[in-house]
């Protein structure tokens, strides 16, 4: 089964430690994305707030076929520079991996997503990619305008 691609870019007007603490802070995702909710399963032990390597997280998000819940690990955090997890559960997926990639850009970051899998079944890839590309593309803009509204501020 082919490997499927998204790629989507945005930039914002916060500096990279105010989007990098977001992308640790699972509880906010709901404010700026699609979610429904969000639960930690297990933290991380690297001492700093929020998710980082080794964390694993749930996002619950209720579709007209039901609840969907993603179990989610967290397998790089690179402070203020790059952001990746991967689905343990939850979508037909395999090997899905999600990379968030901060760019200092002025006096604000561009945040480059790239998410990458393979669907479960034949053919079901690139009609997930189709689906997923919107939110993906929700998402990050949805990070690219919250994040001002919380800079400088501390969870």
């Amino acid at each position: 089964m082919a490997l499927q691609v998204i790629d989507h870019t945005a930039t914002t007007t916060a500096d990279p430690a105010t989007v990098y603490r977001l992308l640790r802070d699972g509880a906010s995702w709901p404010v700026f994305s699609g979610l429904g909710s969000f639960e930690l399963e297990r933290p991380s032990d690297d001492g700093e707030p929020g998710e980082g390597l080794g964390a694993i997280r749930i996002f619950r998000t209720k579709q007209p076929i039901g609840e969907i819940a993603n179990r989610e690990l967290i397998v790089e955090a690179v402070p203020n520079e790059r952001y990746a997890y991967e689905l343990l559960e939850g979508l037909p997926f395999r090997d899905y991996r999600a990379t968030i990639e901060l760019t200092p850009e002025g006096t604000g970051t561009r945040i480059h997503w790239r998410s990458t899998f393979r669907g479960k079944f034949p053919g079901i890839g690139p009609l997930y990619r189709r689906s997923l590309d919107g939110f993906i593309a929700q998402l990050v803009t949805g990070l690219a305008e919250y994040a001002p509204t919380v800079a400088g501020t501390r969870p």
